[in-house]
């Protein structure tokens, strides 16, 4: 019992039952049994609801993965297609394999354009060649015309419609044909990749950058010559290499090679018109 704010011993014999001793505090032993619990790896899964050690991220991961080993992850949906990143791919060549497509498309009769850059069409050499030829036609048809006007001494004034009607008929047909023969071709159950179709289309234009050099020549017949040289090894080269491919698409496979060549030898008469032909 506690009196006048100290204690006082307890009777054991008043008391029933037992207390056990308290242990001095200064001495506590705390011992912890050993465990046989089984410690098991984290887990991989990686998920919005599974846990796991990585950060979650969303299980369709089509448009995050990086493009052709590269850190740079995608946009997703369909905007991707309307930003750099889409088209980077198409321009990722070496200069050596640039070459190598050039002297390919003047031998047509080889006919394997499309197996060897069917894993890797670019668009890079089709936007050069294009632009090669406007700036070729652009030049050699304002300098020929200022050389003439210097002999005749006549005044000469500087043409800007050819440069940008030369624009309109490369960039334009290297564009309009390729989507409308996609079209053409998915209609007839014999697809092909669109991006190959640009890729063949604009290294077919490859022959006439020499063409048009050639036209300085003021022959007429030599002219026509070159031009008519010139569109059939580019409806060669275009024709044959899709011959293959359209081969699938039944009996009238025939009847779309030969308007894939009557097409390119419709072009090659529209520069000779207009490119090929310069007076005064």
């Amino acid at each position: 019992m506690m009196s006048g704010g100290s204690y006082t011993n307890i009777d054991h014999q008043k008391v029933s039952g037992s207390v056990p001793a308290v242990p001095d505090p200064g001495h506590v032993t705390v011992k912890f049994a050993e465990s046989n619990l089984q410690t098991f790896p984290p887990s991989a899964t990686q998920g919005k609801i599974s846990g796991g050690t990585n950060p979650p991220r969303d299980a369709d991961d089509t448009f995050s993965r990086p493009v052709n080993g590269t850190d740079e992850p995608q946009s997703g949906g369909w905007l991707h297609r309307f930003t750099v990143g889409a088209y980077k791919p198409y321009f990722d060549v070496d200069t050596s394999d640039v070459v190598e497509r050039l002297k390919e498309s003047l031998f047509p009769f080889r006919g394997t354009f499309t197996e060897k850059t069917a894993n890797n069409p670019d668009l890079y050499g089709p936007f050069w060649i294009c632009t090669t030829l406007i700036f070729v036609a652009a030049s050699i048809g304002t300098f020929v015309t200022y050389i003439a006007h210097k002999l005749k001494k006549q005044e000469w004034n500087y043409d800007i419609n050819l440069v940008t009607w030369s624009a309109g008929v490369f960039y334009g047909y290297v564009t309009i044909v390729p989507l409308a023969l996609y079209v053409v071709l998915k209609y007839f159950s014999a697809p092909s990749g669109l991006v190959q179709l640009f890729c063949l289309y604009g290294y077919s234009l490859f022959v006439f950058i020499p063409a048009l050099c050639l036209s300085v020549v003021p022959l007429e017949i030599f002219r026509w010559v070159i031009a008519g040289l010139a569109g059939f090894m580019s409806a060669t080269f275009v024709a044959l290499n899709l011959k293959a491919h359209i081969n699938s698409a039944g009996e009238r496979w025939f009847l779309i090679v030969v308007s894939i060549f009557l097409l390119q030898l419709a072009l090659s008469v529209v520069l000779k018109l207009y490119l090929f032909t310069v007076t005064v």
